[in-house]
């Protein structure tokens, strides 16, 4: 073999190896991101099916329900337009009450059903995730647009 053509061969193995490499760290960002969407969305059909994202908004008030394996808890969250059942396996955070500011994170179901596999509350009087109180804020001012 020819120094040119050993040379030529170096840098198509150079230029295929990064290749890989760069499709390798692509799929494992893509497989990791997760998007957030507004109940209003999930219920337009705006959200993935099969595959993990976050959805955000408040616990509806009366909507807690614990099954008496006493981990299993049903509540619905809500952005004042839409709601979206849920259901959760774990322990929840202490901070999470009705009324109050949540997101949680997993797939919704065939049957409308979101099975959450984490639950985040917020963690203090003012503070609810942007993207939950931006939600709910659209969500208000499309039924004010509506009323009128």
């Amino acid at each position: 073999m020819k120094p040119r053509h050993r040379k030529l061969a170096l840098i198509f193995l150079v230029v295929a190896a990064l290749g890989v490499a760069v499709a390798l760290v692509l799929n494992a960002f893509n497989s990791n991101l997760v998007f957030f969407f507004s109940p209003t969305q999930v219920a337009n059909g705006e959200a993935p099916t099969g595959r993990a994202f976050r959805i955000g908004g408040l616990v509806e008030a009366g909507s807690v329900r614990r099954e008496a394996d006493g981990l299993t808890t049903h509540f619905v969250v809500t952005d004042t337009a839409k709601s979206i059942p849920v259901a959760y396996t774990g322990i929840l955070p202490d901070l999470f009450k009705e009324g109050k500011g949540v997101v949680a994170e997993g797939r919704l179901g065939a049957d409308g059903l979101f099975g959450a596999t984490q639950v985040l509350a917020k963690h203090d009087e003012n503070y609810m995730p942007p993207e939950a109180a931006s939600a709910i804020e659209q969500a208000q001012k499309a039924q004010l647009t509506v009323a009128e």
